[in-house]
C-alpha cells in the first residue's frame, strides 16, 4: 500500500499543528496557504508546498481545510480549478463555520463528485493529538468510516454526530454557549471571592474539583429536556430562585457588576411566576423560548 496522502489548506496555528501531526504519522503532506512563507517549517519536515489551491486539492486523496471563517471557506471553494480537482477526493472541513456553511459545503462536494465531512475542533493547538482531544464530526457516513482512523491522528476524542453536515457546527455552538456562560459565571464568582477577601486561586481550584460532578448533573438535565419530562428528579427549580436572588443581593451589597446576576435571577423569577417552581430545574428552558417559537420548538421535541 502507498503512503497516506493529505493536503492541508490553511496554515494558521491550528492548520500548522494539523499538518505537523499528519506528517509525524507518516502521511505524505501537501500544504497550501495564501502566505506561502508560513509553510517553511513544514517544508523542512518533508511537506510539499502547492503553488495554488487546485494543485493542493489534486495532490491528495484527503483534503483538510482549516482557515479563518465562513467567508474564507466560500472564497476558497470558488477558486479557479478547485471544483474539478475535488472530484473523487474527501474534503474534511475543520474551519469553525456556521451550520449553513457546512451544509453548503456538503452540497458543493456532492455537485463535484467529492465526499465531505464537517468537523469542529474543541481544543487549542497545543492540545491536539492527545487521546482525549475532542473533535466533533458530521457528514457522509461512508466518508466517516473511511476517515475515522486518519482523523484519530488529530485527536482520540472523536464524536460522530451523524450524516447531517451541519450537526458538528451546531453542537460546537451549543457547547460554546455553555463555555461562555460558564466563563461569565466563573468571573462573577471571582469578584464575589475578592470582595470578601477569599483566595481567588483557591476558588479556581475548587471549581476544577467540582466540575466533574456538575458535568454529570448537566448531562442528567440534558436527558430531562430531551425526554420532555420535567418531574423533579434531581433539583427542584424553586430552590434556585432563592439562590440566584442571593447572588444578586450579594453583588449589589459589594458594589459589583449586577448584569449577570440580574439576568439570572429574573429568569428564575419568571419561571416561578409561570408555576414552574415544582418542576426540575431544567424547566427554566421553558421561559427562554420566545412565544413565536414555542409551537415550532414543540414540533421538534423541545419544551413548549
Amino acid at each position: 500500500m502507498g503512503r497516506t496522502t493529505v493536503s492541508v489548506i490553511g496554515l494558521g496555528a491550528m492548520g500548522m499543528t494539523i499538518a505537523e501531526l499528519f506528517s509525524k504519522s507518516g502521511a505524505r503532506v501537501t500544504v497550501y496557504n495564501r502566505s506561502a512563507g508560513k509553510a517553511a517549517p513544514l517544508l523542512d519536515k518533508g511537506a510539499a508546498l502547492a503553488p495554488d489551491l487546485a494543485t493542493a486539492f489534486a495532490a491528495s486523496d484527503t483534503v483538510v481545510m482549516c482557515v479563518s471563517n465562513d467567508a474564507a471557506v466560500k472564497e476558497l471553494l470558488a477558486a479557479p480549478g478547485v471544483a474539478a480537482a475535488a472530484a473523487a477526493r474527501t474534503l474534511i472541513q475543520l474551519t469553525t463555520i456556521s451550520a449553513e456553511t457546512a451544509r453548503g459545503g456538503a452540497a458543493w462536494a456532492r455537485e463535484h463528485g467529492a465526499r465531505y465531512l464537517a468537523g469542529a475542533i474543541q481544543a487549542a493547538p497545543g492540545q491536539m493529538g492527545q487521546a482525549d482531544t475532542p473533535i466533533l464530526i458530521s457528514g457522509d457516513e461512508q466518508a466517516w468510516a473511511a476517515q475515522r482512523a486518519r482523523l484519530s491522528t488529530l485527536g482520540g476524542g472523536l464524536v460522530y454526530l451523524g450524516a447531517e453536515p451541519g450537526a458538528a457546527a451546531t453542537m460546537d455552538l451549543a457547547t460554546l454557549s455553555w463555555v461562555y456562560g460558564g466563563m461569565l459565571g466563573f468571573l462573577q464568582g471571582a469578584l464575589i471571592a475578592q470582595s470578601e477577601g477569599v483566595d481567588v486561586a483557591r476558588y479556581g481550584s475548587i471549581v476544577r474539583e467540582i466540575s466533574p460532578s456538575f458535568g454529570a448533573f448537566f448531562q442528567h438535565e440534558g436527558g430531562v429536556i430531551a425526554a420532555g419530562d420535567f418531574a423533579i428528579s434531581q433539583s427542584p427549580l424553586r430552590i434556585s430562585v432563592d439562590a440566584t436572588e442571593r447572588l444578586l443581593q450579594t453583588a449589589r451589597r459589594a458594589g459589583l457588576s449586577t448584569e449577570l446576576p440580574e439576568l439570572t435571577a429574573s429568569l428564575f423569577q419568571r419561571a416561578l411566576q409561570q408555576n414552574l417552581g415544582d418542576q426540575e430545574v431544567a424547566a427554566l428552558i421553558k421561559v427562554m423560548v420566545p412565544d413565536a417559537l414555542r409551537a415550532s420548538a414543540a414540533s421538534k421535541g423541545a419544551p413548549a
